[in-house]
C-alpha cells in the first residue's frame, strides 16, 4: 500500500533476492521514462524503497504520482 507523507508517496517493496529487485528497478525505470515522472529509489539487497512527488508542482502529490504508482504496483504482478 501507498502511504502519503511529506508531500511524497512512499512504498516499499521486497523480493527473493538482489537480481529480482534489480529487474524490477530496471522495470520501473523504463516506465517513469516513459511517463517523463522519474521516481526516487533506493535498492537494499532485496528490498526496494520508491518515493514519488511531482518536482514541477512544488514537490507535491499529483495525478502523476497517482498514476504512476499505479503502473509500479503493475509491474509486480507481471
Amino acid at each position: 500500500m501507498w502511504t502519503e507523507k511529506s508531500s511524497k508517496l512512499y512504498k516499499k517493496f521486497e523480493f527473493k533476492d538482489f537480481i529480482e529487485a534489480l529487474a524490477f528497478i530496471v522495470k520501473v525505470g523504463i516506465c517513469a521514462e516513459k511517463m517523463g515522472h522519474h521516481p526516487t529509489l533506493k535498492n537494499t539487497y532485496n528490498k526496494v524503497e520508491i518515493w514519488l512527488t511531482t518536482h514541477d508542482a512544488g514537490n507535491k502529490v499529483t495525478d502523476k504520482d497517482r498514476k504512476l504508482a499505479k503502473k509500479i504496483d503493475a509491474l509486480t504482478t507481471v
